[in-house]
């Protein structure tokens, strides 16, 4: 983070300091006190099921430089203990985001979309690493926490900041480019999630084109065809440039698969160039399109993307390919789902499986409203003529079913745990998608448990991300979500929490009372 007196926080955050030496620097933000490292600044934040004002004490006897908490426990303190009063600490923290944002003059990517989020984030960090201080989303720390804990990682030496952006109903990503300010705003797609959240597809093209609302003069990048953005984008003062179809100003010429990586011709705005990925599948190549697009964008030429290209790792339980021993593979897949997704991971798992059998263990996809089981229904239907077969669970997954061959399903996922070590022949295939709600990774461990990865075998393609505060970019701020702040299609694993999740985050607890972001 970048020094900052306590009087320069307090006007940032528009708080009123008491008990503090203003003149005393601070270079960490902390949101628990388990993790909260001396010389920190505390931040409170308070959620349905806990409150961080409860742990302002605790936060001091560690060490804290000073706490932020609401004015009534500011006031409880009592006399000589370092504090900022303030009226809500979520709030405060993304003012303190913002002012840090603004006062390093970094250059800020912000990424949303329906699905591919976080897919897009990691190839993009991926291609800057090489030519820039880059400091990016840690695994989906992508709402209004998680957001401001990415910006708080700037530093004096970073130069681009990759934030993604997550929501759950509308106005949610207006507030988090509010924060953010981003200079280049990329939009992945447009698909049906979290409709009994914002309405109908209209309604998701209008939530997630809320981040043009903050960009001003920056650039757009979006999908070259997806027409609900059209009205959206005249309203934008700035530059558009289009990805993802031949038409498109960043689109690909070509695309062949080396062994687990691919080889692409790339036109950037009539220019070509060859850039190697170190991954495979449409989908994902879809999204690093939007990644050039953005890169591009920030100055970089095409060239400069290639050492990067072939290094990206992905995070955590999105398309991790584990070899497993009698021939079969595992796309570890789990983290979310929505039909989009779904059906980009089913043609994933097509191509890998090379003409081995095809196992596709789906659960319930959440959140997509009255016409749930229809969507559940076409899904079955596209894997069913992929070829794919479908082992389902859950009580929207028996919709799934479409009368096609082998087609299984169980009413818990603990069932079909249980019945996996009879129910994948050795040398199959095996996708492992559900929505977020299901953890599903359970799944993708009985998998490996039922087969085990065969020796040497590590990933087939890009490897999970072990980290994104990049090298040189250091923090002073720390994750803040019992589970991941706002979860995508693509997913990543649970991050240590605050004294408490995070609002608006999925609480812990039993998979079942798990909500799901976006």
């Amino acid at each position: 983070m970048l020094p900052l007196t306590l009087a320069e926080i307090a006007a940032a955050v528009g708080g009123e300091p008491y008990g503090a030496d203003g003149t005393l620097t601070v270079r960490g933000v902390s949101t628990d006190t388990r993790s909260l490292q001396p010389g920190d600044l505390f931040v409170a934040l308070r959620g349905e099921r806990f409150d961080g004002d409860e742990f302002a004490a605790r936060a001091l006897a560690a060490g804290a430089a000073a706490v932020v908490v609401r004015r009534e426990t500011a006031a409880a303190l009592g006399a000589g203990r370092p504090c900022i009063a303030v009226d809500d600490g979520v709030a405060a923290l993304g003012a303190l985001a913002r002012a840090v944002r603004r006062a390093a003059g970094v250059k800020v990517v912000g990424i949303t979309g329906s699905a591919g989020k976080t897919s897009t984030k990691d190839i993009l960090a991926a291609l800057l690493r090489p030519v820039a201080r880059v400091v990016a989303t840690q695994a989906n720390l992508n709402n209004e926490v998680g957001v401001p804990l990415t910006l708080l990682g700037v530093e004096r030496s970073t130069e681009v900041a990759v934030v993604e952006m997550a929501m759950r109903g509308p106005g949610q990503i207006r507030e988090l480019t509010r924060i953010a300010e981003p200079d280049v705003a990329v939009i992945t797609n447009i698909a049906p999630v979290h409709l009994e959240l914002v309405g109908g597809i209209e309604d998701v093209a209008a939530a997630k084109a809320e981040i043009l609302d903050g960009l001003g003069p920056g650039t757009a990048v979006v999908p070259g065809d997806e027409p609900l953005l059209e009205g959206h984008l005249r309203r934008h003062e700035g530059r558009v440039v289009t990805f993802g179809t031949p038409q498109s100003d960043v689109h690909l010429v070509e695309a062949e698969a080396r062994g687990s990586g691919t080889h692409v011709l790339v036109d950037s705005f009539g220019r070509r160039g060859t850039v190697d990925f170190n991954f495979g599948g449409e989908h994902y190549l879809r999204d690093a399109q939007a990644a050039l697009a953005a890169f591009l964008e920030l100055g970089y030429r095409l060239d400069e993307a290639r050492p990067g290209a072939a290094a990206v790792t992905f995070s955590e339980l999105r398309g991790e390919i584990v070899a497993l021993r009698g021939g079969g593979l595992l796309l570890d897949d789990s983290y979310n789902a929505n039909p989009a997704a779904t059906r980009a991971a089913l043609d994933h798992l097509v191509t890998l499986a090379a003409g081995r059998p095809a196992i596709a263990l789906l659960g319930d996809m959440r959140e997509l409203g009255p016409e749930a089981p229809a969507y559940h229904r076409a899904v079955g239907e596209y894997a069913a003529r992929a070829g794919v077969q479908v082992v389902a669970a859950g009580e929207l997954a028996r919709h799934y079913l479409c009368g096609a061959p082998h087609e299984v399903w169980f009413a818990t996922v603990e069932e079909l745990i249980a019945a996996l070590p009879g129910a994948l022949a050795p040398g199959s295939a095996v996708l492992v998608k559900a929505s977020r709600a299901l953890a599903f990774e359970r799944v993708a461990a009985a998998v490996k448990e039922a087969h085990p990865p065969a020796a040497n075998a590590g990933e087939s393609g890009a490897a999970p991300a072990a980290g994104a505060m990049d090298a040189g970019a250091g923090s002073g701020a720390e994750p803040a979500a019992e589970e991941p702040a706002a979860p995508q299609p693509e997913g990543a694993a649970p991050v240590a929490a605050g004294d408490g999740p995070a609002p608006d985050t999925r609480p812990a607890g039993p998979p079942e009372t798990t909500r799901e972001v976006d």
